[in-house]
């Protein structure tokens, strides 16, 4: 687990796997044996990095979440910016949304697993609060609600764009361009971008 993952191409084949792997079945659906042949090694080398099923999907958890804030990058003066960013990547990467997902569903949030989770939520309703303290955001709202109401506007459309075909002519247009203004606009409603200055801490 020490190893940096560009020193060992092994241990990339199974993180890469994995991520497949639990994107499409779960964290109990998932299999060793599929991980493993999937990185062209064995059950044994995979055990050797991981002790456990549960501690890969952890690591592999971990580095998404990551991924994320760096492709994301919160700005709380200016939550529709950032809710266009999150649109963007899950529109992109749906497997992603997935994989974060079954960790949720299946250790409930209350897992020790779901640790780095837990401190992103921490680390980012603090950021809200300063921006509130700073006057670039309403101090009415409670800074979690601020959180999960803008991140679950912007993921609205992952995974579900077929909805739009379904809808057929009813919709005044299907592009993926207009999901994802409508994503920007409703949250430029509900919290206004901060006018001027830009200079919050992002993560």
């Amino acid at each position: 687990m020490t190893t940096p993952p560009s020193a060992d191409s092994t241990r990339d084949r199974i993180v890469t796997a994995a991520k497949a792997e639990f994107s499409r079945h779960g964290i109990a659906g998932a299999r060793i044996e599929r991980i493993a042949k999937a990185a062209k090694t064995s059950k044994e080398r995979l055990y050797a990095y991981f002790r456990s099923k549960e501690a890969l999907y952890q690591f592999v958890a971990e580095q998404e979440l990551a991924a994320v804030a760096e492709a994301t990058r919160m700005d709380p003066s200016d939550l529709p910016g950032y809710a266009g960013r999150v649109h963007d990547y899950f529109v992109r990467h749906p497997d992603r949304l997935r994989l974060m997902n079954w960790g949720r569903l299946e250790f409930g949030g209350g897992d020790a697993t779901d640790e780095a989770t837990r401190e992103t939520v921490r680390r980012k309703v603090a950021q809200l609060s300063k921006a509130q303290e700073a006057g670039q955001l309403d101090a009415a709202w409670d800074p979690v609600d601020v959180l999960v109401f803008v991140n679950q506007i912007a993921m609205s459309w992952a995974g579900q764009l077929d909805l739009v075909e379904a809808a057929g002519d009813q919709v005044r247009d299907s592009s993926v361009a207009a999901r994802r203004a409508a994503v920007v606009a409703a949250v430029q409603r509900l919290f206004p971008a901060a006018a001027g200055d830009r200079s919050a801490p992002q993560a």
